[in-house]
């Protein structure tokens, strides 16, 4: 069996900071080595929110790939690419919009708390609200069937997984799916076949839910099947039509949320973040004016440091050891919060260090990002392309 496809991107909107790398890139670095990873730079999203000035997008766009890159990326494992040289999404984008109910993207969470938050930007606009529609195109057009989110995000992968539903509800009829099937079903033989369908009697007579994975399994196993009758026969056995797009499934990122210097998350937008490139002494000065505990005004007053935004960096951070002085120093008054914040400092510029050594290495070699996004565009261009040439077959777009 192949390894199971991981697709994430980012949008190009300015320097990735600390946040993304502890909430995102750490976790990319450990999956490339485990999944067929598709990595891609979402600069048309970046335009839903930044269309006012897409300078930052194209200044953005090879920095965060650099940055990518020297956080641990290797193109030689994961497919890194750039959205708007993948017209496959924007043809997707546009055939799902066809389907999808206005009113599931207006409850998307993030839509009302991004205009909230960006008020400084007239976001009342198309491309805005159809923000989660691309997303999802995204997503479908690589039949990813993992995407890493944190805890906080994986409603919003749940509208993907509900476009891609209803797609499959409204096109998965395939002409003659049950003869097809059948025939699918002898080419398994006569020990596998019969099994099969035991098995498929079982679940839909009995509802013995496991087996279904044994079912899968077996026709995982079945080198006598294309690709095309093991997902017919998949599907088969849950009485479900034919799979086009496959409901992708969250894969927890182990810390997915940052703080930022002023107590929300960490986030470009809000401007309260520590960037990859930071200098030393640049995060020194960040740090130190940290807000924390707002009850601790003097030295000798007690803290508290799960009221404190630095305490949450330092369970990124700082070992144990450390943890344990901070909490009895804080709680006792018996350390000030500068004295808190250096060990802190010392940890961000010690993890920093190596990685802005490897950018430098990488922008002295002039056309190398270029390189890496022109090969990983024709290899996601060639996945994408397969994707929708199913996707306009069943919407009776083929070619004629």
């Amino acid at each position: 069996m192949g390894k199971d496809r991981v697709l994430s991107g980012m949008r190009p909107t300015g320097l990735m900071h600390i946040g993304h790398f502890h909430g995102a890139l750490k976790n990319w670095v450990a999956l490339q080595a485990q999944h067929e990873c598709f990595y891609f730079v979402a600069d048309w999203h970046a335009l839903t929110s930044h269309y006012d000035d897409p300078r930052v997008i194209e200044r953005s766009t090879f920095d965060m790939v650099t940055d990518w890159l020297a956080a641990g990326l290797d193109p030689q494992q994961a497919t890194i690419f750039l959205q708007s040289q993948m017209p496959q999404h924007a043809e997707l984008t546009l055939l799902l919009g066809m389907i999808t109910p206005l009113g599931w993207l207006e409850r998307v969470p993030t839509y009302k708390e991004q205009q909230e938050n960006l008020k400084e930007k007239d976001l009342t606009t198309y491309g805005f609200l159809g923000y989660p529609l691309m997303q999802a195109a995204d997503i479908l057009v690589y039949r990813a069937q993992h995407v890493p989110v944190g805890e906080d995000q994986v409603s919003h992968l749940e509208i993907t997984r509900e476009i891609a539903r209803r797609f499959n509800h409204i096109y998965g009829r395939e002409p003659g799916f049950e003869a097809n099937a059948a025939a699918a079903v002898k080419k398994l033989g006569g020990k596998a076949g019969k099994r099969y369908e035991a098995l498929r009697t079982s679940y839909q007579q009995d509802g013995v839910a496991e087996a279904v994975d044994e079912a899968k399994a077996l026709l995982a196993a079945a080198g006598s099947l294309s690709a095309a009758e093991r997902e017919r026969l998949e599907a088969w056995i849950t009485g479900a039509r034919r799979t086009i797009l496959p409901e992708p499934h969250a894969l927890l990122t182990p810390t997915s949320k940052i703080i930022g210097l002023d107590g929300r998350k960490m986030s470009k937008s809000y401007g309260n973040a520590i960037d990859l490139r930071e200098p030393p002494a640049s995060v020194e000065k960040k740090v130190r004016r940290m807000p924390t505990d707002p009850a601790r005004v003097h030295r000798h007053d007690p803290g508290n440091p799960e009221r404190c935004p630095v305490w949450t960096l330092h369970q990124v951070y700082s070992s144990e050891k450390t943890r344990e002085w901070v909490w009895q120093g804080c709680t006792s008054a018996g350390i000030g919060c500068l004295e808190c914040k250096q060990p802190l400092i010392d940890a961000i510029n010690a993890e920093l260090a190596p990685m802005q050594a490897r950018i430098a290495e990488i922008e002295a070699k002039p056309g190398y990002v270029h390189d890496v996004l022109a090969s990983g565009c024709a290899r996601a261009r060639q996945v994408a392309e397969d994707t929708m040439r199913d996707v306009r077959e069943a919407m009776g777009l083929a070619k004629p």
